[in-house]
């Protein structure tokens, strides 16, 4: 079984290969354009992925030592995400199948972000989590409490209502004029600062949910009131307003995932997505871990962003199941697990 696995939901432009379960390559290009623009322009980004996706599967292919004729299937993210850059990768995907006369297989780009800690590379003795487990999934654009019962059986039983914690980070990050993306740099300066110097609104949300357009808010108000009073403010506490933010978010994340984790009384708790990244974040799991009993699964850096190998492993699921799909199913930008 050798599943090329293709991801083109955003501004990466990614390919995979998996072999019986193991990967054997996992090459992604990277959009260094929308810097500029202080956030993803869909139009740069679908032109882009136009340009990256003959060169990357080709890589990803040459890379791990398999000619087009040995694949079994290929696996693509359907959606969500930017309609012009899913359609790119879309469109390969089914062009490639239809010369090779191989099935497809469609891809929900979040319950990749779930499997991704499933992905094995030759030798590295990984243990994935059992199921049922609890999913974490933070990015730019999702901020999800996942309940894991079997790869194909997942119940979103907490989400965001308004702003994800990745929007909320990236839009802080740019009103301290500190650049995009915001993630990398907020990390890099929060080592650097005290997390209790400054305190932020925690919205009280019922349930799993959460809300950051208030703690968002409150950033805003009290930056412009401090600033007002000494404009070189924030560059003279930049580190400590970093550590703050992060740790606030942090926290109000932490907080809904221990109720959920102590309500259905699961033990084995994994984090996923772009903010998995985070370093505040992933010390917390593992705080979590010594403090409450858990087994927590953190994934790779690689396979903490939008990557091919988490589509390709989806695939490997899928096609056990003979789970596929036709050639006239379009794109789709908007949908949940």
């Amino acid at each position: 079984m050798i599943i090329l696995g293709i991801e083109s939901s955003c501004d990466d432009t990614s390919a995979a290969v998996i072999r019986d379960g193991v990967l054997l390559s996992n090459v992604t290009a990277s959009q260094a354009v929308h810097e500029a623009y202080g956030g993803v322009v869909p139009e740069l980004a679908s032109r882009a992925h136009q340009q990256n996706i003959v060169p990357v599967v080709d890589q990803a292919l040459k890379k791990a030592g398999v000619e087009r004729e040995e694949l079994s299937a290929i696996a693509f993210t359907r959606g969500p995400g930017l309609m012009g850059s899913l359609l790119v990768g879309v469109s390969f995907a089914k062009g490639l199948a239809a010369s090779l006369d191989i099935p497809m297989i469609e891809v929900n780009h979040l319950q990749g972000h779930v499997l991704a800690h499933f992905v094995r590379e030759e030798g590295d003795g990984h243990t994935p989590p059992p199921f049922p487990f609890l999913c974490l999934l933070v990015s730019g654009g999702n901020s999800q409490i996942i309940l894991v019962r079997a790869y194909n059986d997942m119940e979103i039983i907490g989400k965001t209502i308004d702003d994800a914690a990745g929007e909320a980070i990236d839009k802080c990050s740019k009103v301290m004029g500190m650049g995009y993306p915001g993630g990398p740099i907020i990390d890099r300066l929060a080592r650097q600062g005290n997390p209790k110097a400054f305190q932020f609104a925690r919205p009280q949300i019922p349930d799993y949910d959460y809300s950051f357009s208030g703690l968002k808010t409150s950033f805003l108000y009290n930056l412009r009131e401090w600033v007002a009073v000494d404009p070189d403010f924030i560059e003279k506490n930049k580190a400590d307003l970093a550590a703050s933010l992060e740790y606030t978010i942090v926290d109000i994340l932490m907080k809904k995932l221990r109720k959920a984790a102590k309500d259905l009384r699961i033990k084995h708790v994994a984090v996923a997505g772009g903010v998995s990244a985070n370093t505040g974040l992933r010390e917390a799991f593992h705080d979590h871990a010594r403090r409450f009993g858990w087994t927590v699964y953190i994934p790779k850096f690689g396979y903490t962003t939008d990557n091919a190998a988490m589509i390709a492993m989806t695939g490997c699921f899928k096609y056990k199941d003979r789970d596929f799909c036709s050639m006239d199913k379009p794109a789709y930008s908007r949908v949940e697990i």
